[in-house]
């Protein structure tokens, strides 16, 4: 019986376990979003995952839809960012970078003078966002054209080959959350009457450009695309997820990626199970859970939901996360007040067990 404990081959690139570490925003990068050398000790004591799925990093400027969110669009950022992966890989650990362009989540605050978030239609998410100045109602954001869609596929690109010359083993596109990606797939935020929205299979034709575009840049066995169908975030609606996903998924099965990561919501396990037969390859999980996803969730790899699990807060606040979990513990109480922001307090000072 396959466990969550044995290594798996990931299109090429082997991972000493199939326990990985889910991306999570953290807010503190450094003055021009790049990485410090905090963030490389946050990695480097997470190494022992499987798999490290890095926070959202976002492709280009506009891309930006949180305070002191890191980038990939700069010589500086990569640099910054060749430091952590050099320090991961040294201590035995596997890196990927997610690229997130927020899209309509954000503030124009955030971005350089002129900018405006942008989205696939002119309408504005739900709630609000943490900004310098405060919590800010999201904004209508600009609707993108045509010319505009294509440039910021390209943006994907460009910032992925950034990541490989920055040390990246690999990129983690977001489609999930009601970020960019995930606003071309909802219908309730995509409301075009072009090529680029309205039956399932426009609607996914964004998703799938910036996948490919991505493949051909750095190569399909160093991509990967995370989705969270019928999640609601971010003012998101899906009111029938299924047509669009597992069109999405068949779309997708032919490049042959590294891995789909499903970020479940509650009541979708039937289409997880029918998207990892549409995709075909390895399936990464972070499934729906009463909060944090816990230690029953290593079941799942058992049997055979999915290949790969991922954790979110346990494995902030566990360092040493596969140990504990062989261990059966205990496991440090995640600090939700120090999640965002800050110094090393909530980020680097979670203990590990004593060897």
């Amino acid at each position: 019986m396959t466990t969550a404990f044995d290594p798996i081959d990931l299109s090429g690139t082997p991972l000493r376990n199939r326990i990985a570490m889910a991306p999570m925003t953290r807010s503190r990068a450094g003055e021009g979003g790049v990485a410090t050398d905090l963030t490389a000790e946050y990695y480097v004591q997470r190494a022992s995952a499987g798999l490290i799925v890095t926070e959202g990093i976002q492709p280009s400027v506009v891309g930006q839809g949180y305070p002191d969110t890191p980038g990939l669009h700069s010589a500086e950022q990569i640099a910054a960012w060749r430091k952590v992966t050099d320090a991961v890989h040294a201590a035995g650990g596997t890196i990927f970078a997610q690229l997130m362009h927020a899209g309509r989540v954000g503030h124009p605050v955030l971005l350089p003078d002129g900018l405006i978030n942008v989205a696939p239609s002119p309408i504005a998410a739900e709630g609000q966002v943490y900004t310098a100045e405060g919590l800010k109602d999201f904004v209508t954001p600009h609707e993108l054209t045509d010319a505009e869609i294509r440039a910021t596929i390209a943006d994907f690109a460009t910032a992925a080959r950034n990541a490989i010359d920055a040390g990246f083993d690999g990129v983690e596109l977001h489609g999930a959350n009601g970020y960019l990606i995930h606003q071309f797939l909802a219908p309730g935020a995509n409301h075009r009457t072009d090529a680029w929205g309205g039956s399932p299979e426009n609607l996914i034709r964004f998703a799938v450009e910036v996948t490919t575009a991505v493949a051909e840049e750095i190569g399909a066995s160093r991509t990967a695309l995370r989705i969270s169908p019928g999640n609601t975030a971010n003012g998101i609606s899906e009111p029938d997820p299924e047509p669009v996903y597992t069109a999405l998924a068949k779309e997708l099965a032919p490049l042959d990626l590294a891995y789909l990561h499903i970020m479940e919501v509650e009541g979708v396990r039937e289409l997880t199970a029918r998207l990892r037969q549409d995709f075909g390859g390895t399936l990464v999980l972070n499934p729906h859970s009463e909060g944090p996803t816990g230690p029953d969730a290593l079941a799942l790899v058992e049997d055979g939901t999915a290949d790969i699990i991922t954790f979110g807060a346990l494995f902030l606040a566990n360092p040493d996360l596969p140990a504990r979990l062989k261990a059966g513990g205990p496991y440090n109480t995640p600090d939700r007040a120090t999640y965002y922001g800050g110094t090393e307090k909530g980020y680097t000072d979670y203990a590990s067990l004593p060897r």
